[in-house]
């Protein structure tokens, strides 16, 4: 019997180990052949030279959505991989005992490599602070986590460089660490719900058993068929108005309206992009055509942050668990430190 178990699991890890060997030379060299593929089908069947707003449209459109698409599907792959090293008990265990600083630092931070979605909000909210978590540290991994978001940055770093992905998370990360060392400095355990703190379930002991790394490339390739499958149209939205600004829209009309000169600009798009809800993937194609017809980078990315941040479905699911005036207080912090960071980099760059 467990010569016969051995033979599944060597027949097993040879096809996965398979099927990575042959994803990722595919998927270099789709990638790195898009463009003039792209630029040969679009000049074939649209001969109106470039002038053509509706053609440069559809050039965007047809290059960027496959562009996209495929580093989503790199992208999900590696933090699948990834999400198998972390878990919310072992999350948990970290921060606990930490003190507010400290723990609003190493929160933030493990909000980058936790990839928790917004329907993770209240069990990790429970998790925390039944394990003695502070307040203030937890509300900075809950900012971390979703505004911090491994597909925006990575699609980031593919679609502007490095620089531009380095500063988003450098942002976000002050961000999350300010806000969480705020609120806890305020005090504001008494805006959380009464009946948070009477729960006293046990503590889940963390497993130590740590699958091997055949079935961790598997669980990036699952990743890919529920995550993608979740948001291409996100993406495939996005894009499409992206194509719209990209080809319709004037070169300086942006700049007029989202530029540096308005000074009014940076608080009116966090405005606009608090209430919104887009997933990441959707947003960054909007915040390219936006970049490429004069919006000034710190507007964009304050708006960027804010439809990212300051997550609707999070807001209505934490509701469960706080009271209105700690939600507000939340919103309120965030975004003013989304707004500050605008400013600065409209002034820097």
């Amino acid at each position: 019997m467990e010569t016969a178990e051995k033979l599944i699991v060597s027949k097993e890890s040879r096809k996965n180990y398979l099927l990575l060997s042959l994803f990722l030379p595919l998927w270099g060299i789709i990638y790195f052949n898009l463009e003039p593929f792209i630029n040969m089908v679009v000049d074939s069947f649209f001969p109106m030279g470039k002038a053509s707003a509706f053609t440069e449209a559809v050039r965007f459109f047809t290059f960027e959505v496959p562009k996209v698409l495929l580093l989503l599907v790199l992208i999900v792959f590696v933090v699948g991989i990834i999400r198998t090293y972390f878990s919310p008990e072992r999350t948990r265990k970290v921060l606990e005992g930490k003190s507010l600083f400290t723990g609003n630092v190493l929160a933030s931070l493990l909000g980058i490599v936790t990839p928790f979605c917004s329907c993770s909000a209240i069990p990790l909210f429970l998790g925390f602070i039944e394990s003695g978590v502070p307040l203030g540290v937890t509300f900075s991994f809950l900012i971390a986590a979703p505004m911090i978001n491994e597909v925006a940055l990575v699609l980031l770093f593919g679609l502007f460089g490095w620089q531009t992905a380095l500063l988003y998370m450098s942002t976000g990360l002050i961000i999350s660490m300010f806000s969480g060392y705020l609120i806890g400095r305020l005090k504001l355990e008494r805006y959380v719900e009464d009946w948070v703190y009477q729960i006293k379930a046990g503590h889940n002991e963390m497993s130590e058993e740590k699958p091997p790394f055949y079935e961790r490339i598997m669980a990036g390739f699952n990743a890919v068929k529920e995550i993608v499958a979740k948001v291409w149209i996100y993406i495939v939205l996005g894009i499409a108005v992206g194509s719209g600004i990209h080809g319709y829209v004037p070169e300086n009309f942006m700049a007029g309206l989202m530029g540096k000169s308005a000074w009014w600009s940076v608080p009116i798009s966090v405005l606009i992009g608090v209430p919104m809800y887009s997933n990441a993937a959707g947003i960054i194609p909007i915040v390219q055509a936006l970049l490429e017809k004069g919006a000034s980078l710190g507007t964009v990315l304050a708006f960027m942050m804010s439809v990212i941040g300051l997550s609707l479905p999070e807001t209505i699911i934490l509701k469960k668990v706080l009271k209105l005036p700690l939600i507000v207080i939340f919103i309120a912090v965030v975004a003013l430190g989304i707004v500050v960071v605008g400013y600065l980099f409209n002034l820097v760059y």
